[in-house]
This record gives C-alpha cells, structure tokens and sequence, in this order.
C-alpha cells in the first residue's frame, strides 16, 4: 500500500510535523497520521510521545504569540471584536487555569492557549496542564486504534 509505505517513511518526523501544526490556529488534525502509524511497526508508546510534543510545542507557539504580540494584534488577526474577546477572557478567567485542560478540544483549544499568552498565565502551570490534555487525547486515540 502506497499510503502506508508514505507513512512509514515519514513516521516520527512526519507525525510530529502534522501534530505541531494541528495545535497551531491552522485547521489541521494529527490524529489520522497517528492512528495510520499505529497500524505499522512503529512504537505506539513512541508515536504517542512524539505527537504530544509536537502538538505541546505548537500551543507553545500559540502562547508565545499571544504573550509577545498582545491582545490587540491578535483580536484583530483573529477577527475578533472587543466583546468576543473579553467573552473569551471571561470564560477563561472563569475556568482558571482548568480551562487548559482543553486545549486537546478542537476549535476552542488553540483559541484557549492564545488566550493563555495573552493573561500572561505561568508558562510551567501552561505546559504541566496543556502536556497532560494533549497527552490524554494521544493515548486515547492511540488506545482506540490498537
């Protein structure tokens, strides 16, 4: 099969590649290439950490931009008036750091770890809580496909 010789080849890199570009605000999902690598020879264990990481590294990215280009940038970016901003800066403040337990969630995660950059919200309480959701919705997947 073509497809899965192309996924083979690609394997680590290319599902790290998918996985930090999902968690970035581009409509993309990782979870396909992973659940095609599980079905080879390669490390469900491997392939799940290697995913989490990209997909970390990418909410990471997401943080960074909130936190050094700031609201107004990035309501503006986003399309966002005023009131859908401070909607979503109630919501999260609400939620407190909880809220980036969903970063996994697709649509409202990668908004949350933008936001997350914005409210200057630590980056260890970030990455401890953003590594386990993403994490959990990996071995998840990954157990599902087994």
């Amino acid at each position: 099969m073509p497809f899965m010789d192309f996924l083979i080849d690609w394997g680590y890199l290319g599902l790290f590649t998918a996985a930090f570009l999902a968690a970035t605000l581009l409509p993309l999902g990782s979870e396909i290439i992973l659940v095609g690598l599980i079905q080879t020879e390669l490390s469900p264990i491997g392939l799940v950490g290697v995913a989490t990481a990209g997909n970390v590294l990418g909410s990471l990215t997401n943080y960074a931009l909130g936190f050094w280009l700031g609201k107004a940038i990035i309501a503006k970016w986003l399309r966002m008036t005023d009131k859908d901003f401070e909607h979503a800066e109630s919501r999260f403040r609400k939620y407190g750091l909880g809220a980036l337990l969903l970063a996994w969630v697709p649509i409202i995660g990668d908004p949350i770890t933008v936001i997350a950059g914005i409210l200057r919200v630590s980056i260890v309480w970030f990455l401890i809580l953003v590594t386990l959701s993403k994490l959990g919705r990996y071995a998840v997947v990954a157990y599902l496909s087994i």
